[in-house]
């Protein structure tokens, strides 16, 4: 988060929250939910609108239904995640779980499924929010040890001397290994920190995710990274304490 959202938010504790939907009655129901809740609120009706506004707007946070004419939901997140590291919640009427998997996957960091309650709707703006104040941007920049660099405000990622590019998951769920190293963090956990919320999302994703980490940092032999699975309880990273002697 930029310095400049966070004084915004330390000075006022709302946010600015950009609504993408092509809907006015919906776009009215949020708009009043969150204006209640004490943030501020800008709109768009479609995809390219979304785009123009997140520009000038400076969002905190950006709401952004899937099915729009014209630019989709998709389309939009996509070209959002090109420019954009926002925090991103995706309103859905399907409460397919593929779906919600596909736009986890592309980039967004929660979901609401259509009809939704104000309340829950409040929450999931609030622990995106609360969660992007305490990103690892907001900390120290550069995490490294004798195998891994990472420069978090670059979302730089090197492993064994060479570069690695992660997805926005994959990157979520590096850094919260190494802030905790040593440390088991079971399934829940890495849920809570890495998707924002362990309700919605299988923990079978956790240990999909692991196993795209592992393939990455070490295509050739995934099992010798430092990320271990401890049966019965979850994963951590064990900080190497030197780097791996080279064979001759």
């Amino acid at each position: 988060m930029s310095a400049q959202r966070q004084r915004r938010r330390g000075r006022s504790g709302s946010a600015r929250v950009l609504l993408i939907d092509d809907d006015e009655l919906t776009r009215s129901l949020v708009r009043d939910v969150l204006e209640r809740a004490g943030h501020e609120v800008c709109e768009a009706a479609d995809g390219l609108e979304g785009l123009r506004e997140l520009y000038a707007a400076r969002a905190d946070l950006v709401i952004l239904d899937v099915r729009m004419p014209g630019l989709d939901g998709w389309e939009t997140l996509a070209r959002i995640r090109e420019v954009s590291d926002v925090p991103v919640l995706m309103l859905t009427a399907r409460e397919a779980e593929l779906e919600r998997v596909r736009g986890l996957q592309s980039g967004a960091d929660d979901y609401v499924v259509k009809p939704f309650g104000s309340q829950e709707l409040v929450a999931r703006v609030q622990a995106l929010l609360r969660r992007a104040a305490s990103s690892p941007g907001g900390e120290r920049s550069v995490y490294t040890d004798p195998l891994l660099t990472i420069d978090f405000a670059q979302r730089a990622v090197r492993f064994g001397g060479r570069d690695v590019v992660l997805t926005r998951l994959e990157f979520r769920l590096l850094a919260a290994l190494v802030r905790h190293p040593n440390q088991v963090l079971s399934p829940e956990q890495l849920l809570e920190l890495v998707w924002g919320d362990a309700s919605g999302v299988a923990p079978g994703q956790v240990k999909l995710y692991i196993g795209y980490l592992r393939r990455k940092l070490a295509p050739i032999a995934p099992r010798e990274t430092p990320i271990e699975n401890v049966r019965g309880f979850g994963y951590r990273y064990r900080r190497p304490e030197r780097a791996p002697r080279r064979s001759a």
